[in-house]
Formats: structure tokens, sequence, C-alpha cells
């Protein structure tokens, strides 16, 4: 199962992201991602060409719930030719924007709602997603599963898992070794964490983002 490192904090990338990534560039990631909001275009142009110098691949990942800031952020990973896409639900419109790009989109299944984003929807709602999604192209499912207000997160992985034979990355609130173990067990392919690094929430003793992440690049 791959761990992706999202320079990310509660849904934005972080203002320093280019200073973090120096610092655990030797840790040996190899997924990358980021949001397009809380840094500059510069700025994401600057992210994005160091991470591919590594050798990674990336993701950025869609944040907004409006139609047309969503569509803006697809533009977004076009133009910075990124390796993924995640999330968003307008599947057809990005679809098209991403048509002669060698992109792989991930949509996020069920209904995703504020800021943060948490998702709303029960395991027969993310069966259906992951069908249409598979049905209509896309490569795979973003699950933002332990962000869930209507199921159990390993439910909603499961039914995913089920229903798509695209690459299945579990998103969001995952801060502990337990559930990384579990979504490996439930059939995911890949997971984030962003917020958790940052916050300490994976080692709260200790004081560095290497430290953070050291237990996280081991598995």
């Amino acid at each position: 199962m791959d761990f992706i490192f999202m320079l990310t904090r509660n849904d934005r990338t972080v203002t320093d992201c280019l200073d973090v990534l120096d610092t655990i560039k030797d840790l040996g990631i190899t997924h990358i991602g980021f949001k397009d909001i809380g840094v500059n275009r510069d700025t994401l142009s600057q992210l994005h060409a160091r991470i591919k110098d590594m050798g990674a691949t990336t993701y950025l990942e869609v944040v907004s719930t409006d139609r047309d800031q969503a569509l803006a952020s697809v533009r977004t990973a076009t133009e910075l030719g990124v390796d993924w896409l995640m999330g968003g639900t307008w599947i057809k419109e990005t679809l098209d924007l991403l048509h002669g790009t060698f992109i792989g989109y991930l949509p996020f299944a069920g209904e995703p709602l504020g800021h943060p984003t948490r998702l709303a929807g029960t395991p027969d709602r993310i069966t259906d997603d992951c069908r249409q999604a598979e049905a209509a192209g896309c490569a795979g499912i973003d699950l933002l599963a332990y962000r869930a207000t209507d199921a159990d997160p390993l439910d909603l992985v499961r039914a995913a898992r089920a229903a798509t034979t695209g690459r299945l990355v579990i998103a969001g609130s995952i801060t502990s070794t337990d559930q990384i173990h579990a979504l490996a067990t439930a059939g995911a392919d890949a997971f984030t964490i962003g917020s958790a690094a940052f916050d300490g929430s994976l080692q709260p003793h200790a004081g560095t983002i290497r430290s953070q992440l050291a237990p996280v690049v081991g598995l």
C-alpha cells in the first residue's frame, strides 16, 4: 500500500511547503501531494517541479465543493502536469478537461461537505458512485473514509473495494498505524497523511516533521 504525503494542513497547502520538502526529501517518500489553495501559483509550480526532480509521483487534490472552483482546480492540475488528480464530483466535466493528458483521475465517492471536508454517504451510495466512476473512465476513487458522517469508515472502504477495480486511495483524518493496517486489510491501494504529521498526531511526543513521518515511511 502506497503512502502519499500531503503537504497540507486543514485542507490547505502549508505556506512553507518548499522548506518542508527540503526537510523530508531524503526519507524516500515516493508519492507526494498538495492542494491548489494555501500558496500562490508560482509556489505550486516550484513545488511540483521539485517533487518531480525527487523522482516522486505527484498528486493534486481538489478541495472546493463549488463546481466552477473545482473545475478551475482541474485546469491547474493540467497546467502543472501532475500525475494524479484527486477529488471533485463533476466527473464528465473533469474528464473532458483532462482529455489528452496522462493524468489519472480519482473522484470523490459519496457527498463531500464543508471545509475541512466531511463525507456523507452509506456503503450503498459509495458502491453506486464507484461503479459510475469506473464506467465513466476514471482511474479509481478518492475516499474520505475516516471523515464519514453516516457509516463506519472500514465499511465504506470495503464497499468501494468491491465496486471498483481501479486505484482506491483513502484520504483524510488518518492518524495512527492501526488505521493504516486496517485499510490495507480492507483493500486500499494507498492512503494520504497531511495534517496528522503537521499537528503531531502520529508521534505525540516527537517534535519534528521527520519524526512524525518515520513510522509511516517504514510501513
